[in-house]
């Protein structure tokens, strides 16, 4: 019989093993009725029973970092050695999806390995299965065949219910045509992830405000998405996938509706997560530019992996000589580009005041042949 701890009120536990109740009954019994007896008593503890096989499925561990993979929350391996595991691995993933009695292989069998404070990019032209992946590596869907772990929990043993955990709390997602409403402010975009999980209202205008200055929007709380330019809606996008504080972002085309300009801005906030927040991002695009801000970059087509590349960042506040181990071309290369322009446009006017002296020489004939006009 299972019997409970009646002070405590706890769960049902398993009864202690017969001789080590024994001992801990004459020990009770020898010593004299005072509290240190009582509490000598007490701390002859059985040891606990060998578990049960449990056939309930292992959830991640509580909170919203990936733990228990030899790095901290706020770090981000620059050389991976083999103390470092993998949060997310996936072996002989497929996806299959049945239109009629027709079998369509979106997935044909992937391996994947991606590490905690990674930034990377799964590239590949359209139908090559790219977005079939993200899709389960966000737990939006679940593999036909294979296996993948999220921090050591099969995936595919999940329920809905706790598939919608994991969304919640470990993944923030961040899509290229914003997702917003276009009816509530900012603050209220950011602010309905925690909406759904039950935040209290105080927790969550303070959160949302938190997430929306963190990405430089602390003085558009109150407008709306018509109010605000394609980079501030991306980046109202962004803090909303920030707002539960994930351990990682996947980003389907972030920048895909930004100009150029922009579409730098956006990068760099996303550099600036990983480097300042340990956040592992995983961008899913086709645009070969975003391969220069990401260490890793992962070739998919036909749906397998083609390619897994690991490289020098080149572009965005790494390459800008913020991260050691960037090569040093590149370090100096790009201040240089940036601190000459300013004094190229100095220089302009002494250029043009030694010009001024040619005038005379040069307009002396124009001149004459504006006098002999009227005359011809």
């Amino acid at each position: 019989e299972l019997r409970s701890d009646s002070s405590t009120g706890s769960a049902p536990v398993i009864p202690a093993q017969p001789r080590v109740a024994e001992v801990a009954s004459t020990v009770a019994e020898a010593a004299p009725q005072t509290k240190a007896a009582t509490v000598a008593a007490a701390a002859v503890k059985p040891p606990a029973a060998p578990a049960a096989e449990s056939t309930h499925v292992r959830l991640p561990p509580p909170g919203n970092e990936f733990t228990g993979q030899g790095v901290t929350a706020t770090s981000r391996p620059k050389r991976l050695s083999s103390d470092v595991k993998p949060v997310i691995s996936v072996r002989a993933v497929k996806k299959i999806y049945q239109m009629g009695d027709i079998e369509v292989q979106a997935l044909r069998g992937v391996d994947l390995d991606i590490y905690p404070g990674e930034i990377m990019a799964i590239m590949g032209p359209s139908g090559s299965g790219k977005s079939t992946l993200m899709n389960l590596l966000g737990c939006l869907d679940v593999p036909s065949e294979g296996t993948y772990l999220l921090d050591g929990v099969d995936v595919r043993q999940l329920n809905d219910n706790q598939l919608a955990a994991i969304r919640s709390h470990k993944i923030g997602f961040v899509f290229q045509s914003y997702n917003l409403l276009s009816r509530t402010s900012a603050l209220a975009n950011v602010e309905l992830p925690l909406l759904y999980s039950g935040a209290p209202g105080r927790e969550r205008r303070q959160r949302a405000k938190e997430s929306l200055t963190l990405v430089g929007l602390g003085e558009r709380l109150d407008h709306r998405p018509n109010e605000l330019s394609g980079g501030q809606q991306q980046r109202v996008a962004i803090a909303r996938a920030l707002i539960n504080r994930p351990a990682m972002i996947l980003a389907d085309e972030p920048t895909g509706n930004l100009d150029s300009k922009t579409r730098v801005e956006i990068m760099k906030l996303f550099q600036r997560l990983n480097r300042d927040q340990g956040m592992t991002i995983v961008f899913v695009t086709h645009d070969p530019e975003t391969a220069d801000y990401c260490e890793r970059v992962v070739w998919i087509r036909d749906g397998v992996i083609a390619r897994d590349d690991r490289h020098k960042i080149v572009a965005g506040i790494y390459a800008e000589g913020n991260e050691s181990y960037v090569p040093e071309p590149v370090v100096i290369a790009a201040p240089a580009a940036v601190e000459t322009a300013p004094a190229a446009v100095e220089t302009a006017p002494a250029a043009s005041q030694v010009q001024a002296v040619v005038p005379p020489i040069v307009t002396t004939p124009v001149e004459e042949a504006k006098v002999e006009l009227p005359i011809l």
